[in-house]
């Protein structure tokens, strides 16, 4: 090869990666905007919360930790969805892409019913997993069954979200995002604390506030989707068959998701066997990190709808181009979100709580989480990829291995305090999910072309 043409090469190169880059922020900037906004709720509630005290505190983290496990493990409504309308979407079969959308929606609105009856009827059990005082106890309880009231619009809130992300539109779930966000801070500042005379509902109005701003965003995404299957003449009624096989497609990808929610409840265990302060500061630097999280995992969004749609389209030599593009974004991302959180991990805590003990807790697990962003950068950006490329059957595997290494490292170390958990967190957990997908992506058994 000439100098001459190594240069048109390199031009050539500069040239793709400059189109990459544009098709990946325009999803994932406004996935990054709706993603932020999402974990709003949890800060909000923090927020709103903390200042009522440090039990009413712990309590909202028990509360959150089964509320996010509940919408964990059926994420797939959401990512499961993306994939496969993504794929027809590719392939140019737009009907048959809204059709499994509305599939999506009936077997979320079904999950939902079943998910409200269990789990209200098992508060207490559930809560007392976790082993609190009888004070937070029966203040998780409070909160519990009337957030769980909500669980039908939260599924159908992930799956139409899942929909229009797979029909490679991220504006839609940004704009009721951040339109129900503002309605849950209003209604939060209202039930919690009154207005007037009124002296409010405390904790109870929390989960309140929380209900009907998801409520409002579900009928708002559900009607976008209607309306493009209507467009699209994609019949509206249950498809049992339909239904069926994206509750089979969801099953590994539920497992894996199972596996990542027990992780991170083995961390909240361990947590309330320190102590009160203890379990109120993992809920604050789980907010937290879910926030990031979320933020990282913009990147992870578009990775999954373009993903599906180059795969649908049989294009194997830009799925693996854009691959190797998004990776650096995601490490970009980490390193950026590392730094942003180390800078702000002594002033952070104050926006939630005024308890010393937590305070002083806060700071060095939150300088041990700013070290495993990069880390998590790579690791949501690839999980993203092999769920865009429908690999969940090795996810699944995968998040296995990750949680028989990790688990018991975190009971073992975390005795040691709050700061050994998470540095375990990080060297275990997300090290362990950074070998398993790095080794897959490398690797030619993903890249499944076809619709």
């Amino acid at each position: 090869m000439t100098q001459q043409d190594r240069a048109q090469r390199r031009a050539h190169d500069r040239v793709q990666d400059r189109a990459q880059d544009r098709e990946i922020l325009r999803l994932a900037v406004p996935a990054f905007l709706a993603l932020v906004a999402e974990p709003m709720f949890l800060l909000a509630d923090a927020a709103i919360v903390g200042h009522l005290g440090t039990p009413e505190l712990a309590a909202l983290g028990i509360a959150s930790a089964v509320l996010g496990t509940l919408v964990s493990l059926c994420i797939f409504l959401a990512y499961g969805t993306t994939a496969s309308v993504a794929r027809q979407v590719g392939a140019g079969r737009g009907r048959e892409a809204l059709a499994q959308g509305v599939d999506g929606l009936w077997l979320a609105t079904g999950l939902g019913v079943v998910a409200t009856v269990v789990t209200v009827a098992l508060t207490r059990p559930i809560v007392r997993l976790f082993g609190p005082g009888q004070g937070v106890e029966d203040q998780a309880v409070v909160y519990l069954r009337i957030a769980l009231l909500g669980a039908v619009p939260l599924l159908l809130m992930l799956a139409a979200t899942g929909v229009l992300r797979g029909l490679q539109d991220t504006r839609t779930p940004l704009v009721v995002a951040v339109a129900a966000n503002a309605a849950n801070v209003v209604l939060n500042l209202v039930l919690v604390y009154g207005v007037g005379s009124w002296a409010g509902m405390g904790l109870a109005g929390s989960a309140l506030g929380t209900l009907v701003a998801q409520l409002g965003a579900a009928v708002a995404l559900v009607a976008v989707v209607v309306r493009a299957a209507r467009h699209e003449q994609a019949s509206l009624a249950p498809d049992l068959s339909g239904i069926r096989r994206a509750g089979r497609a969801g099953v590994p990808l539920i497992l894996r998701t199972l596996m990542l929610r027990a992780s991170l409840l083995v961390m909240t265990y361990a947590a309330a066997r320190l102590g009160e302060a203890d379990l109120a500061t993992m809920q604050l630097a789980l907010t937290i990190w879910t926030f990031l999280a979320f933020t990282l995992d913009a990147v992870a969004i578009a990775a999954q709808a373009i993903t599906g749609r180059h795969l649908g389209a049989g294009d194997a030599a830009r799925t693996r181009a854009v691959t190797r593009r998004m990776q650096r974004w995601g490490w970009a991302s980490g390193v950026v979100t590392g730094l942003a959180l180390a800078a702000l991990a002594p002033v952070l805590g104050g926006a939630f709580t005024s308890d010393p003990a937590v305070l002083d807790l806060l700071v060095p697990v939150l300088l041990v989480a700013a070290l495993a962003q990069p880390l998590a950068g790579i690791v949501f950006v690839l999980d993203g990829v092999l769920i865009g490329a429908g690999d969940a059957v090795y996810l699944a595997w995968a998040q296995l291995v990750t949680l028989v290494v990790f688990a018991p490292a975190a009971l073992l170390l975390g005795d040691r305090g709050l700061t050994w958990l998470w540095a375990t967190f990080g060297v275990a957990f997300m090290g362990g999910r950074a070998v398993t997908l790095v080794l897959r992506a490398r690797g030619d058994r993903w890249l499944r072309l076809g619709a």
